[in-house]
């Protein structure tokens, strides 16, 4: 199974040399941004400012199309609801409860792009960012609420592990169905109660896997001493370069305009 979040796309390129922080901050202005687009013309242009990072990336964009993959049915079932439950006054098919109108197919079509394109920007960071570095960067990030009680180190160890460990599971997920295949199990036929219950030698196998690595890397950590951020220091700091300006300035134009054609123009 392809998935990209939690990947890491080794290369040189811009974007991989610019400081976490930024990519970090530029990921979350960018979730925003798409979720203030209100027309068509908002999407575009957040099609448009992704197109550019991806080509920046150096990330090949069947990869990140790839990604998509595992959310293709997230992706069908919210436009089925949004095209059979979105009341409207241009019906062009109802049965029942169920109605088709352009206002759906239209709503539905901007809920795809939405999630495809969250999905896509998410998958930029993690692709061009080592797990390291995101550690590195969410605790800078996260450091001036320490004052408040919020354990930023934990916090960022813990969100780096998640994501690192995404792949590795997919992986180990597709081990688990091979093998149960290999022994006789079928996954694909049959109602869905009973396709419900085939996912139980799945899942079981899974969770075990999933549980004895968490103790061993726990163990590891702890042959090797970690104590968290008590009394932790870096080999290299973390320290805002020209180019990390200038992307922080392109992103915060991109979100500008992104207002400014919702609250002006209403597209």
């Amino acid at each position: 199974m392809n998935i990209t979040i939690g990947q890491y796309y080794p290369t040189n390129s811009l974007i991989h040399k610019l400081d976490p922080r930024i990519k970090i901050m530029g990921t979350f202005l960018y979730i925003a941004a798409v979720f203030i687009a209100k027309g068509f013309a908002g999407y575009l242009l957040c099609t448009l400012f992704l197109a550019f990072v991806v080509k920046l990336s150096k990330v090949p964009v069947k990869m990140l199309l790839g990604g998509l993959k595992p959310i293709l049915v997230i992706i069908v079932f919210t436009m089925a609801l949004n095209i059979f439950f979105t009341g409207g006054k241009d019906v062009l098919w109802q049965y029942g409860i169920l109605k088709i109108s352009v206002q759906g197919i239209l709503l539905a079509v901007k809920m795809t792009v939405r999630l495809i394109l969250i999905v896509m920007g998410s998958s930029v960071l993690t692709l061009s960012t080592t797990p390291i570095q995101l550690t590195v960067g969410m605790e800078y990030l996260l450091k001036p609420y320490k004052k408040i009680g919020v354990p930023a180190h934990e916090i960022a160890m813990m969100t780096s592990i998640a994501l690192r460990f995404i792949p590795t599971l997919i992986e180990e997920l597709d081990k688990i169905r091979k093998a149960q295949t290999a022994r006789g199990a079928d996954f694909d036929t049959g109602g869905l109660i009973e396709r419900a219950k085939s996912l139980i030698p799945l899942l079981v196998p899974l969770f075990v896997s999933a549980f004895r690595r968490a103790d061993e890397l726990a163990m590891a950590m702890e042959a090797r001493c970690y104590r968290g951020d008590v009394n932790r220091t870096r080999m290299n700091e973390l320290v805002m370069q020209k180019n990390d300006y200038l992307a922080l300035f392109a992103l915060l134009v991109f979100v500008f305009a992104v207002l400014i054609l919702r609250l002006v123009w209403g597209i």
